[in-house]
């Protein structure tokens, strides 16, 4: 059994600064879930920017190579087609369906890799803290060691900051 402590704020300004104020202290936040963005909330957690427009560009780059790829060889290779005089190779007429595929590669890539980094899709065990954190709560979720020692402290920081029906809760790991 994983031991945490859960504590719901009504300001987004008090969530930040307990926050910063577990951080400060080393504690392990586990979670923080917000109805809406948060400015300086990623920062105040200590996250790192994200490798998902990169996975999107090296995705894109393949669908653009795949894609203009395919039509070279459709075109050139398998099965070459007069129309009008032109040319095989008519690389104008390849710019639509590579800008497609292009698009299509990259949205497909982002999405799967944001499925397996957040651990979402078939089989997720995900754990609803409180209904209302997609409403209007704000939540913090702070592990607790083994030994329950840093209780205290968490909770004296929390309440320092006004958080409201401070919880310790069990999950199975």
């Amino acid at each position: 059994m994983r031991r945490y402590i859960s504590a719901y704020f009504e300001d987004e300004e008090n969530l930040l600064r307990a926050t910063k104020d577990l951080r400060n202290n080393d504690l392990s936040i586990q979670d923080v879930l917000t109805p809406f963005p948060v400015h300086g909330l990623d920062h105040a957690l200590g996250y790192k920017r994200s490798n998902l427009p990169t996975v999107a560009f090296i995705c894109g780059a393949i669908g653009l190579a795949v894609a203009f790829g395919f039509q070279t060889w459709a075109f050139t290779v398998d099965y070459p087609l007069f129309i009008g005089g032109k040319p095989h190779f008519a690389i104008p007429s390849f710019i639509p369906i590579t800008f497609e595929i292009t698009v299509l590669f990259a949205a497909f890539g982002m999405a799967i890799a944001f499925f397996i980094r957040s651990k979402l899709g078939p089989g997720a065990n995900n754990v609803i803290h409180d209904e209302r954190s997609t409403d209007d709560r704000f939540v913090i979720i702070v592990d607790l060691d083994d030994t329950g020692s840093q209780e205290a402290s968490i909770k004296s920081i929390l309440e320092k900051e006004d958080a409201k029906n401070i919880q310790v809760k069990e999950i199975e790991k």
